[in-house]
């Protein structure tokens, strides 16, 4: 049996630990860097089908660099030791998730709004957010602190966990390839508007079966904890496709359901309006304690997809043993 799955759950372990430090450098932004670079070279085309056809090419460039560079470091770590290997590997995983800094970076916007200016606040969640931020009030900015706990528990967690169970760090980085590439250019608003047709596409791909996984994750997490599983499970249902993405609202409705608030609605970014459909009802009005509230839900959330990851290593290991 493979034992190269146990590289998983120490790497999940490191970032609870650790998360990630700011003065070690992060391969996501390595990763950023040659996204960039090939757009300043590659990324501007005199018509939409051009711009379309350089987005595909970025694609394929990034996702066989940021596949191939760890793939390579792991064969040779192996041939020398298998522990050498497991050690590489673990801090691979490590770096592929983002449990800590995830919530780390809501409960900044906490503390800003607990003990903070509202200036304060609007800064802290500008640092995890897309959208602008200053006109947003106290509700708005607490709303958009657990809208980004919710719909980050998927992409920044258990998504990289499901692909790390399939195929080790090699795939784990294929996945954050993806994901960063969608982040940088999958926009709907020019000037990405085409040559982000194909990252936003493949993102949308990758994270299908991810993001449906994690609402359900989400639910049982929110079961474990005493939360309103059964308003929790209705709004799952009922608003899970109420976004422009197929996959965003999926743990957004069910964090809306869990904690019977109501998120999501019309926002502005880069200065344009996006009118977008709500999510959840308003049973109550949203509090700032909602922020800490969504990161245990989603400490809980990743400890069952920590459990989930390793059932499929380990079966995938018996499976190759045959």
């Amino acid at each position: 049996m493979t034992w190269y799955w146990l590289a998983i759950p120490i790497g999940f372990l490191i970032d609870l630990a650790i998360g990630d430090p700011e003065k070690i450098p992060h391969p996501v932004v390595f990763i950023g860097k040659l996204i960039n670079f090939l757009y300043k070279k590659i990324g501007h085309a005199d018509n939409a089908a051009s711009e379309k056809l350089a987005g595909g090419l970025i694609w394929l460039i990034v996702v066989a660099v940021s596949t191939l560079i760890p793939l390579a470091i792991l064969l040779i770590c192996g041939k020398i030791s298998f522990w050498l290997r497991l050690a590489v590997e673990s801090l691979m995983c490590w770096q592929i998730l983002a449990t800590k800094g995830l919530r780390d970076a809501a409960m900044k916007v906490y503390h800003a709004l607990k003990n903070g200016t509202i200036d304060d606040a609007r800064k802290a969640v500008s640092m995890i957010v897309g959208r602008d931020v200053s006109a947003l009030d106290e509700a708005g900015i607490t709303r958009a602190a657990v809208e980004t706990i919710a719909e980050n528990s998927s992409d920044g967690i258990i998504a990289p966990l499901l692909f790390l169970a399939i195929g080790g760090a090699p795939l784990g980085f294929f996945y954050k390839a993806v994901n960063t590439m969608d982040s940088m250019l999958g926009y709907t608003d020019p000037p990405y508007t085409n040559i982000g047709f194909v990252p936003a596409k493949m993102d949308d791909l990758a994270n299908f079966w991810p993001s449906r996984i994690s609402g359900l994750l989400m639910l049982l997490a929110g079961r474990i904890i005493g939360m309103d599983y059964e308003n929790g499970r209705k709004i799952f249902k009922r608003d899970r496709y109420n976004h422009a993405s197929p996959n965003s609202a999926q743990t957004e409705s069910a964090c809306a359901g869990l904690l019977g608030v109501r998120l999501a609605g019309d926002a502005y970014y880069h200065g344009v309006l996006h009118k977008k459909k709500y999510i959840g009802d308003a049973l109550r009005e949203i509090e700032i304690e909602d922020i800490p509230r969504a990161g245990k839900l989603l400490y809980v959330m990743c400890v069952l997809g920590l459990l989930l990851a390793v059932i499929i290593a380990v079966a995938k290991a018996l499976l190759l043993t045959i």
